[in-house]
């Protein structure tokens, strides 16, 4: 009986035995809530956070004062975007962003356009990349941010964000990155790419799920942003709330675990990449990568079959978690709005897999997948020339 495979990781990862081992005495020995200053627990469970602030500024270039933690990315976009929205009014209503952002920012963009703000989207070209160029054309005398993603979440495409960071600065508008596909597995510094506000999420890192964290930039220029949950003034008013101890001990672990392995383990997922794309490129015709063939995630592999719908490889494959899309936007039947972007048909979008390849794969799995993948998609194209 063979073991299922999971290539779903972008989606989410599982959790480093790292992690949790590094979690678990916050569950039962150090249970203190860090904001309580006066007994012992709280000092512990307070000293803890504070590592695991250290951490994640260790790992983006950033300072510990910067790194602000939330729920989770999509938590971090709307503070991020909201804040700086709601901080900004008088200088200005406008925002800049990419028509292939995750729908964590494109539908906060949504919401903010029906209270009042002018929203840009940009278009990308058939790779999947923004130009620049076309982001500081997008600029206006009222524009207060501009949101980019680092990486793809569906295409694994990795914008350029130093160049977009210094045409920013150059015209004094916040500069907002969605990360969270990124941080961990691509070198991210906040200082070198001149980024303001950065979205990190740990379930995307093999860190738990429920714990993300937001940077926000104290210097040249001190950004400051309108709070979006208050109550009891945590993390200096900035996101009230009780910590959870332990998740926030995981996300500076995985945070940890990155800065020691990330190239090394970068390496090795590319390869594994590449096996599978030349695997399925050998024995499948008409295959179509989509996004940019070299800038984009390691463990990213987006293909179009042409003659197989995606829905019906997924439902005769099992043993293979894999996905047609974003997992966020899994339960829309539609082709996907990032495909679409990059001037795919419908056919070529509802064709589409993503494999996302992490850390604990193997070239023995990339092998099987190979072998069921090509099994399937023939099957599948004699069903439907019948």
């Amino acid at each position: 009986m063979h073991s299922k495979i999971y290539l779903d990781n972008q989606a989410t990862t599982p959790v480093d035995p790292r992690v949790l081992e590094a979690m678990l005495p916050y569950f039962t020995e150090h249970y203190g809530n860090p904001a309580s200053r006066n007994h012992y627990f709280g000092w512990v469970a307070d000293e803890a956070v504070e590592i695991a602030r250290e951490q994640i500024a260790t790992l983006i270039r950033s300072a510990e004062k910067e790194i602000y933690f939330t729920s989770g990315a999509t938590e971090s976009i709307n503070l991020a975007l909201r804040g700086v929205v709601e901080m900004y009014r008088k200088q200005g209503n406008h925002i800049v962003t990419v028509a292939t952002e995750h729908k964590a920012v494109l539908d906060t963009c949504v919401d903010l356009e029906q209270q009042g703000c002018a929203v840009t989207y940009l278009s990308v070209d058939r790779t999947g990349l923004v130009d620049p160029e076309k982001v500081r054309k997008a600029i206006t005398d009222r524009t207060i941010l501009v949101s980019v993603m680092h990486a793809n979440n569906e295409i694994g495409v990795v914008q350029p964000i130093g160049e977009i960071g210094k045409i920013c600065h150059e015209q004094d508008v916040l500069f907002h990155v969605d990360a969270a596909q990124s941080v961990g597995k691509l070198p991210v510094d906040v200082q070198k790419m001149q980024i303001d506000l950065l979205s990190v999420s740990a379930h995307k890192m093999y860190g738990p799920k429920g714990i993300g964290a937001l940077y926000i930039r104290r210097k040249h220029p001190r950004v400051r942003i309108k709070p979006q949950i208050t109550g009891g003034g945590h993390q200096r008013g900035i996101r009230s709330g009780t910590l959870p101890v332990p998740l926030v001990v995981g996300l500076g672990e995985a945070c940890k675990i990155a800065v020691s392995g990330m190239e090394s383990e970068a390496k090795r997922i590319l390869a594994l990449r590449e096996k599978l794309y030349t695997g399925l490129s050998a024995e499948i015709p008409n295959l179509l990568l989509n996004g940019h063939p070299d800038r984009r995630l390691p463990g990213n592999l987006n293909l179009s079959f042409g003659g197989a719908e995606g829905e019906a490889l997924i439902m005769g494959m099992p043993d293979i978690a894999v996905s047609t899309g974003s997992a966020c936007t899994s339960s829309i039947i539609a082709p996907s709005y990032v495909l679409k972007a990059l001037g795919r048909t419908d056919d070529q979008a509802y064709s589409a897999i993503r494999f996302g390849i992490g850390r604990f794969n193997t070239a023995e799995e990339i092998d099987r997948t190979i072998d069921i993948v090509v099994k399937t998609v023939n099957r599948l194209k004699k069903l439907n020339r019948k």
